[in-house]
Order: C-alpha cells, then sequence, then structure tokens
C-alpha cells in the first residue's frame, strides 16, 4: 500500500472511531446512598406567652381618698366597732388581722389582735407591726388621723355612718366589693331588708306613738346625756313607732335638763346605761322623776346600746327590739 492509500485509510479509521465514541451513552455517575431521617424525640419549644396586666380594682371612700388593688386586700386592720362588725356580717372575718379595743362583737373579733384603743394618738406602731395591705376605718376616726395614717403609706379606706337603713345597705356594699364577698353580702342585705319591712308595715297603720327618753348617761341626773334628732338612734325610735323626747335637739351626745325632760313627759325610758348599773328603781329615786309618766307606769326598759349605737347590721336588731317595747300588742 502506498503512502497515499496508507493516509487516507488511517484517515477513515479515526473518524470512525470518532462517530463511534460520540454514539456511546455516558456513564452515569455512582449515587451516594441515602440516609433515612431519624424523628427527634426532643419536645417542641413552647411558644412564648404573654402574661395579662393585671386588672387594677378602684376604691373611693366617704372622704374621697382613692386606693388600688389587683387583688382582694387580705390583712385588713379594722379600726372600728361597726367595719368590724361589717365584715365578720358579709364574710369577710378571716382577712383581718388587727381590730380596735372596742370591736368586741362578734364573738370570733376576740380571737383577732387588737392593736389598743383610740384615745390620743392612734396606736399607730401596733398598726404597722401587722403589715396590713388595708385599714379601715367608720366616723369614730377623723379626717386627720386617716391622713396621718396614709402618710404612713398605708391604704386607708374612711366610711360615714349612715342616717337610714338604705344607707346602711350601701356600707355593706361597699365593703363586699372592697373584700369580695358581693353574693354574700346581697343575701345578708335582701335577709336585712325583709325584717325591716316586716317592723314598717306593723307600724303604719298605728296611731300611737309613745314619747321615749333614751338615757345614755345620767351620772349627773339632773342633766342626762341623750341622743338629739337626726341621729341613727332617733331614726330607730321614730321607725319603731315611737318620737325621740329629745328630738328638739341636735347631736349625736347632747345633755337635756331635768326640767326640760319631765315637762316633755316621756311615756318610755330605755335605759343605755343599764350595763352600768342603772335600774328602774334607780331612776324613780331621783328628785322630781317621779312625775314623768314612765316611771310612773314603769314602762322603763334596758337596751343593749352597742345594737342601738354601732352603725354595723345589728340595727336591724335594735329596731325589732325597740319595737317590742314601744308596741308590745302588735310584736307578739
Amino acid at each position: 500500500m502506498n503512502n497515499k492509500r496508507f493516509q487516507l485509510f488511517f484517515a477513515v479509521l479515526l473518524i470512525a472511531g470518532l462517530m463511534l465514541g460520540a454514539c456511546t451513552p455516558a456513564t452515569p455517575p455512582a449515587e451516594e446512598p441515602s440516609v433515612p431521617e431519624v424523628a427527634s424525640t426532643e419536645p417542641p419549644a413552647p411558644e412564648p406567652t404573654v402574661e395579662p396586666e393585671p386588672e387594677i380594682m378602684v376604691f373611693t371612700d366617704d372622704l374621697g381618698n382613692m386606693i388600688e388593688f389587683t387583688d382582694y386586700p387580705q390583712a385588713i386592720v379594722s379600726l372600728s366597732a361597726s367595719t368590724t362588725e361589717i365584715l365578720f356580717a358579709i364574710g369577710a372575718g378571716n382577712q383581718i388581722v388587727g381590730r380596735d379595743d372596742f370591736s368586741l362583737y362578734p364573738e370570733e373579733a376576740l380571737e383577732v389582735t387588737s392593736v389598743g384603743a383610740l384615745w390620743g394618738e392612734l396606736p399607730t406602731e401596733a398598726i404597722l407591726a401587722l403589715e396590713p395591705d388595708l385599714v379601715v376605718a367608720a366616723e369614730i376616726i377623723s379626717e386627720d388621723q386617716v391622713l396621718a395614717l396614709r402618710d404612713l403609706g398605708l391604704n386607708v379606706y374612711w366610711q360615714a355612718n349612715p342616717t337610714t337603713y338604705d344607707e346602711l345597705w350601701e356600707n355593706l356594699r361597699d365593703f363586699a366589693k372592697l373584700t369580695g364577698h358581693e353574693d354574700e353580702t346581697e343575701a345578708l342585705i335582701a335577709d336585712l331588708d325583709v325584717r325591716v319591712k316586716a317592723v314598717q308595715e306593723k307600724i303604719a297603720p298605728l296611731s300611737y306613738r309613745p314619747s321615749v327618753f333614751y338615757e345614755l348617761d345620767a351620772t349627773d341626773p339632773s342633766a342626762p346625756w341623750t341622743t338629739g334628732t337626726g341621729t341613727f338612734i332617733d331614726y330607730i325610735i321614730a321607725s319603731a313607732g315611737g318620737s325621740n323626747a329629745a328630738s328638739a335637739l341636735e347631736g349625736d351626745y347632747i345633755q337635756i335638763s331635768a326640767e326640760e325632760l319631765i315637762a316633755v313627759n316621756p311615756d318610755v325610758i330605755l335605759l343605755a346605761d343599764a350595763l352600768y348599773g342603772v335600774t328602774p328603781e334607780s331612776i324613780a329615786e331621783r328628785p322630781g322623776w317621779d312625775v314623768i309618766t314612765a316611771v310612773v307606769n314603769n314602762t322603763i326598759y334596758p337596751i343593749d346600746p352597742n345594737m342601738m349605737s354601732v352603725p354595723g347590721p345589728r340595727l336591724v336588731d335594735a329596731l325589732e327590739e325597740t319595737a317590742k317595747i314601744l308596741h308590745p300588742g302588735v310584736f307578739e
């Protein structure tokens, strides 16, 4: 084979090899073995929670002072007999951690720590030692004393004394909202209101309204202490079907001369000082008193002064008791 043929043959072989390589499929790359996923045993992270803002309860007392709580007070110091009685009556007795010396009712109140008497300077050290979240007081505590307690950083709620039973119901409701005992209080008010209305219904048709002298203290028999018009005792006497012999006078605690009293000539005498040894017999021995109708007819009766003068739920007991004394035939 000459040189030209050899070159031609070689070129044909080269072209055929190139064409054969182009038609041969490429070898696919080897696949890596897959690794199965393993389920995680870790618990999912909790979603972050947003704590709700605590609800703020706002209360305004009868002096116009505002206090705020995010929860009902659980450490209360009561500085008056009426507020102590109300708290126990509405079911908040176990929230009281301190009381004054004259908070003696109900009997459970005697188990509460006393901070002492309230005459003179307030026992602030004893009050602060109990770490109260609330101090409650009635009119026996002055506005200046309330301010002094507030200046010590204490929450103080001051309540005015009621002058009617409807106002008493509102006082009960105020303390119910303050302590979280609204249901119990409404049940209590419903019962008390029924009792008051029962007395009023029996009294309404009566025309006889006896004159009543309410004796607080007769250490000086020539000028005994009584209570005048506009007081709750005056209101009880009227609601029970009587008239206050001292209605011409004004004031919670006032003196009336023996001459004025003899001139009024009361039909009934109620002895709030019977606790201190005053008796119908000792009344009859007072100079000039023997001509008074109540002495002549022996219509002189001892009565519990705390029931009559502490502005709490027992004022309904006082109404029932007074009505029975003044109109025994109606309330047999």
